[in-house]
């Protein structure tokens, strides 16, 4: 690492995009917590030079993707990602420059404009992995039913955030 550049620095500039750019490559919040940190216990053992933030955040994911494939092929998985270059270009697209806060931001404003029922169940099915006929229960409705208004909350959202980032 450049002289002049702490990894307190480093990590509180960088934690949160190489974390999120873990998720897209399939890992589970708990993975992607401890491969963000051998991530940057990686950076401490081997320095780079810092060429800027764009550059920084370009071989931190390097660094995290490479570790999460070693990981991967020492449990003898399986690699769930065909074409990670796919995945780099469409994370440059939307979270290049910060990590994907200002598509969180949009997110948190559009979801505010849900109705409460749409809202409910998508945390059901996304933050506490409930499936469809769980849903439909709990917000005593059929399945199919769920599963409309879980397609319309999405096109919403989609439709919203597309809106806000032009």
């Amino acid at each position: 690492m450049a002289a002049g550049l702490d990894l307190a620095t480093l990590v509180h500039a960088h934690q949160a995009g190489v974390w999120r750019y873990l998720r897209i490559l399939g890992c589970d919040a708990a993975l992607a917590d401890d491969m963000t940190q051998e991530t940057f216990l990686a950076v401490l053992e081997k320095p780079f030079e810092d060429y800027g933030p764009a550059a920084t955040a370009a071989y931190l994911r390097k660094v995290a993707k490479n570790l999460y494939i070693s990981l991967l092929r020492r449990q003898n998985r399986q690699i769930p990602i065909d074409n990670f270059d796919e995945i780099d270009a469409r994370w440059n697209d939307w979270a290049q420059h910060d990590g994907g806060e200002l598509y969180l931001d949009a997110l948190d404003a559009c979801l505010e404009h849900l109705t409460e029922r749409a809202r409910l169940a998508l945390e059901l099915r996304y933050r506490d992995l409930k499936s469809r006929p769980e849903i439909a229960a709990q917000l005593e409705m059929s399945e199919d039913g769920a599963k409309n208004l879980l397609q319309r909350a999405k096109q919403t959202l989609k439709s919203c955030i597309e809106r806000r980032l032009g």
